[in-house]
């Protein structure tokens, strides 16, 4: 997705804004987020608190005391650990990483939520390490995005750009049938 104030740069940055009820939603590069920014990060000396109590508080389970009122963290938050670590889920939004591979399991319901509000999504979309080049699976992503490519073209009605997009996912999804082969 492209920044909506240049339309240059990949958007990094999520805005959310709730104003009378109605959510609105900006996506910004990190150039034009930190230059042109609805909001502001400038907090009082005496209201500093680390980052990752601050991402805790969105997700309803703070983990400090404040002046106004006493908050506790919720019962399962406390209670649900990893059996092979024993690693919880408090400490996962204290620390911002799993203590495990058994945890992303024991925590499958949870982090869904939690990933969603850091990131884009959920899938991951870049290289993995140690892993072979697999054609088929590299094929099925770029037939993927052109599809998602067409959609927004015939949205858009740009029907010259949907007319190529729909070129290429046949040609990609002949490739795919022919093994990841590329003939002519």
């Amino acid at each position: 997705m492209l920044c909506e104030h240049c339309k240059q740069r990949k958007a990094t940055v999520t805005v959310t804004q709730i104003i009378n009820g109605h959510k609105s939603e900006k996506h910004y590069c990190e150039v034009c987020a930190a230059q042109f920014h609805p909001f502001s990060l400038d907090f009082p000396k005496e209201e500093q608190f680390p980052i990752h109590q601050l991402l805790s508080n969105w997700f309803g389970m703070p983990l400090w005391k404040n002046d106004l009122q006493e908050r506790t963290v919720q019962p399962s938050v406390q209670t649900v650990a990893c059996p092979a670590c024993g690693f919880t889920f408090r400490k996962f939004l204290n620390e911002g990483k799993l203590g495990c591979p058994q945890c992303y399991e024991t925590f499958s319901e949870k982090l869904p939520q939690v990933l969603e509000k850091f990131q884009a999504g959920t899938k991951h979309t870049g290289k993995r390490p140690g892993q072979k080049v697999d054609n088929n699976r590299i094929l099925k992503k770029q037939i993927e995005h052109a599809r998602e490519q067409l959609q927004l073209a015939i949205q858009d009605e740009r029907f010259e750009d949907a007319a190529k997009f729909r070129d290429e996912i046949k040609e990609l999804e002949r490739k795919l049938e022919m093994g990841g082969v590329d003939t002519p």
